[in-house]
């Protein structure tokens, strides 16, 4: 039976491959990979400040990419379908973009919009100097938080089981649970949105 030591030293023994996987992970799913990097930090199997550097490295370089292939989009393909979906994603879930962009530029990162919050601001041509400050403000928010929940959930699961099967299993709940609060949060901002925007136009 393979105690938790196992997965810990089967990451130590494959160092180069665990990286190139978070880094393949941050391009398109930055969620998971940030809270399974926390549960590596939290297991001693990975550098603290190596890792804390190598994705915020990530998360950043991802971000201007983003916003560069946004003007690209809008240059070349304006009035693809591509484009318009975009647009039609981020103004039915932040309506008030143009009002407050600072603040629904911020949110986006929490509800799962944040890349095409960051297309849509390239795409609109939006100040790098506007756009920069809640995004990076957000950034920091977001992936200590994140580092940190993986921390605290390895931490629940060791309490619960260090036979790693059961470790895993313990966290795939954590992990899921988390994703099920975050859609409803999610959700729920969309709804809170409609209903402001209703009022608003009710005045």
């Amino acid at each position: 039976m393979h105690t938790v030591k196992f997965l810990t030293l089967l990451v130590e023994h494959h160092e180069t491959i665990a990286y190139l996987l978070i880094l393949l992970g941050m391009i398109f799913e930055g969620e998971i990979v940030l809270i399974s990097s926390g549960i590596l930090m939290h297991l001693g199997a990975v550098n603290i400040p190596f890792m804390i550097s190598f994705l915020l490295f990530i998360a950043l370089s991802k971000t201007f990419c983003s916003y560069y292939i946004g003007q690209y989009v809008h240059k070349k393909f304006n009035h693809t379908k591509f484009a318009k979906y975009i647009e039609r994603k981020v103004n039915t879930l932040l309506p008030h973009f143009k009002e407050k962009p600072f603040w629904s530029i911020f949110i986006s990162k929490f509800i799962y919009l944040n890349f095409y919050t960051v297309l849509f601001c390239g795409y609109s041509k939006i100040k790098l100097k506007t756009f920069l400050k809640p995004e990076l403000l957000s950034t920091l928010i977001w992936l200590p938080g994140l580092l940190s929940l993986g921390y605290f959930f390895s931490y629940t699961a060791l309490h619960v089981s260090h036979e790693v099967w059961r470790f895993i299993s313990t966290l795939l709940l954590l992990v899921i649970s988390f994703f099920v609060l975050n859609k409803l949060a999610a959700w729920l901002y969309k709804i809170f949105e409609e209903f402001h925007e209703h009022g608003e136009n009710v005045e």
